[in-house]
């Protein structure tokens, strides 16, 4: 596997999961562009979340059935294709469907992780994970910025066209420098379906996984969803790109995650896990300050959303490490569940987070961070003392 094909690929990730961001930083132009009101127009960010969670149980279990580079290309057109004719919808009705479907195919990043991992030898395989990470966690952030930027200059359909062109060009490279592989399983697509539901019911270090993620997730989409509706409130009165800006400062999460990986390896994911939690409680204190306005309150933001986003992607790398241990033989069944649950709570925090700051304004959606936050860290301190006494951190096992 060439250095070039792993650039490639993390371009990959980082386009496939921007797709999901981009319409964050510009729902309140969708709003405006289309007569509706911003609290409608941000349910294009939740059909997409809710297509991309569907996509992960429904087509990334395929990954191990199907010759990888068809299988990418496939989805890349059928993405490429979606975003284009989200860039021309008429209606919000409309771009709420097309956005649903854009986020069931746009899953080329799950199915590029255990693809690479077959490719590289073992002696690399984490510099390759630690290169996808860097490029999905790139297309996170960059995502908000380009469109907040692109769509306050040229209007809320150009992000969507562009990231369409982006799509279909990938296609075409993936189509000329993907090797062929052989897919490792044979099992009907039934079976590879009920596999996932099967491993939640049997591993409990996998529910409790599944639970830590989806909560912060969901508090981490909340914020991200709302925080469009608060900068462009009377109290900043700030456009679009401001958005884009304010999500930069998350650039750092690149660098944290790998010093949060190589501290998995010494002290387990447990203890990870726990500053994660706390991290995001701290956050949300943070954040309220957000609702003053002024140069306090947008440096409460700035500081607020970088602490959440490295408490929750470093937390993503505890509970993958956590998920990873249990069956070396299931990993690509394991991370659909685990990401299935991610991403429902994600799905769920975008929608909540959007009715709670109708009610009660942007402390009520911080009210609601720091809640879900202790719903995970009551669990996450049962499971460790509620026994008899704390729990030692568990050895990986092996993959042999």
């Amino acid at each position: 596997m060439s250095r070039r094909l792993v650039l490639i690929l993390a371009l990959t990730c980082a386009v496939g999961v921007g797709n999901i961001y981009f319409p964050q930083a510009i729902s309140p132009l969708v709003a405006a562009g289309l007569g509706e009101a911003p609290e409608s127009a941000a349910l294009v960010v939740t059909a997409t979340q809710i297509g991309y969670t569907a996509g992960i149980l429904l087509l990334v279990p395929l990954g191990d059935r199907l010759p990888h580079r068809s299988f990418l290309v496939t989805l890349l057109a059928l993405t490429g294709a979606g975003l284009l004719a989200a860039g021309c919808a008429p209606t919000l009705p409309i771009l709420v469907a097309i956005s649903t479907l854009i986020g069931i195919t746009t899953v080329a990043a799950q199915i590029i992780a255990p693809l690479a991992a077959g490719l590289v030898a073992a002696n690399r395989r984490g510099a390759v994970m630690g290169t996808l990470l860097s490029g999905s966690i790139g297309g996170m952030l960059l995502a908000r910025t380009f469109s907040g930027t692109l769509g306050e200059w040229l209007g809320w359909r150009a992000p969507y066209l562009v990231a369409a062109v982006l799509v279909l060009l990938l296609a075409t490279v993936l189509a000329c420098t993907l090797p062929v592989t052989t897919p490792p399983s044979r099992q009907p697509y039934r079976a590879l379906l009920t596999e996932p539901l099967h491993l939640l019911r049997t591993e409990p270090d996998l529910r409790r996984s599944c639970l830590y993620q989806a909560t912060i997730f969901a508090g981490f989409s909340a914020t991200w969803t709302c925080v469009a509706l608060l900068l462009t409130d009377p109290a900043y009165g700030l456009g679009a790109p401001a958005v884009g800006m304010l999500a930069l400062v998350g650039a750092a999460t690149m660098l944290c995650t790998p010093s949060a990986g190589r501290l998995v390896d010494r002290r387990g994911p447990d203890p990870v896990n726990l500053a994660c939690m706390l991290g995001v409680l701290v956050a949300a204190a943070v954040l309220t300050v957000g609702a003053r306005g002024g140069v306090l309150g947008l440096t409460a933001l700035v500081l607020g959303t970088l602490l959440l986003d490295i408490a929750m992607q470093s937390g993503m790398v505890a509970n993958q490490a956590r998920v990873f241990a249990l069956r070396p033989d299931a990993r690509s069944r394991l991370n659909t569940a685990y990401m299935t649950c991610a991403y429902l709570g994600g799905s769920g925090g975008s929608w909540v987070g959007v009715r709670v700051h109708g009610q009660a304004g942007w402390q009520g959606v911080c009210a609601l961070v720091a809640f879900l936050a202790a719903v995970a860290l009551a669990h996450h301190l049962v499971a460790l003392y509620g026994r008899s006494g704390p729990v030692l951190p568990k050895l990986p096992r092996s993959d042999k």
